[in-house]
């Protein structure tokens, strides 16, 4: 397992608890790209309904964000902006990532819960971690909806994740939000990266304001950006198709649709099993599923760990 970070005590505390809480852009920084925001929504063409969700038309999406606009141009254009600024940040903080999807996130007054997930994979979990750089451009509190995570849940279920791949923990998501999650009050400016298979969630903005943040999604450089999809019209289908994609698949990609492009390179088997609350507790404790395999010259990931502590 290579290294997320830089630093070796960030990396450790980011390998604990599966997010990290860092100063990310100035005063000057958080106000250009709020600028950016409202300069360039004209060339919005709106968002993905929920009518238009295959199979989801229960789910009614009530924030705006960048990735399910409609305009492939205006994706293009706000991916361009975000990583121009972010870029220059990450360089000195990740260990050789790249950004693949950015993304601007609007919580309007009384709106925008984003229902508990975990992030899509994006690449080979077993050999690397990808994170979301997040990052408020207001302050971010529990009124105005905040990002909120279960500590230490990474890598521990959902080692396949697509959006049309059923999840496990679907049947218990109002008992997690109940009972497991930190809200991570943010100042503006200020960063959360995450590990992408974290559970989190975030509730409606309750403020009178709006709630504004950045989402930039990186991988591993050298590693190849994949995606999960499950075929629900194939009757007892019980494989996931692996596809080997790029950033410009994100740019064109309807998530609740049959993708249009990537290559399929293979499959894994469809692992959803639902888990009830006790799965869920006994997950936490258990070894997260990139520690059930060999890893290089037998070393375990943990005790890699605890040799570049040492080193520092």
């Amino acid at each position: 397992m290579r290294n997320v970070f830089i630093d070796s005590e960030i990396e450790l505390e980011f390998q604990k608890n599966g997010f990290v809480q860092l100063p990310f852009l100035s005063h000057e920084e958080v106000e250009e790209l709020k600028s950016l925001f409202f300069d360039t929504l004209s060339e919005s063409g709106g968002q993905i309904t929920s009518d238009e969700l295959e199979g989801n038309s229960d789910h009614e999406i009530t924030y705006d964000f960048t990735f399910i606009d409609r305009n492939h141009e205006y994706k293009r254009h706000v991916f361009k902006l975000i990583t121009e600024r972010f870029l220059p940040k990450m360089k000195g903080i990740l260990d050789n990532y790249e950004p693949i999807i950015a993304n601007y996130i609007r919580k309007k007054s009384n709106a925008g819960e984003v229902p508990l997930h975990q992030n899509w994979a994006f690449a080979d979990e077993m050999k690397c971690s990808t994170v979301s750089i997040w990052c408020p451009l207001v302050d971010s509190t529990k009124l105005n909806g905040t990002l909120e995570v279960t500590p230490g849940s990474h890598k521990r279920i959902g080692k396949y994740r697509g959006p049309m791949v059923p999840w496990e923990l679907e049947g218990v998501k109002q008992e997690i939000i109940d009972d497991f999650m930190v809200p991570l009050e943010t100042k503006a400016g200020n960063c959360v990266i995450l590990d992408d298979s974290i559970v989190h969630y975030s509730a409606p903005n309750k403020s009178s304001d709006l709630r504004l943040a950045i989402q930039l999604i990186c991988i591993p450089k050298e590693e190849k950006a994949i995606h999960y999809h499950f075929d629900h019209s194939i009757s007892n289908n019980s494989s996931i198709d692996v596809l080997a994609v790029d950033q410009e698949f994100f740019m064109q990609f309807n998530p609740w649709k049959f993708p249009e492009t990537g290559k399929k390179i293979g499959s894994v088997p469809l692992q959803s099993n639902p888990m009830s609350i006790k799965d869920f507790k006994s997950s936490l404790v258990s070894p997260r599923f990139d520690e059930l395999s060999p890893i290089k010259n037998n070393v375990s990931f943990l005790e890699k760990l605890r040799r570049l502590f040492k080193s520092k």
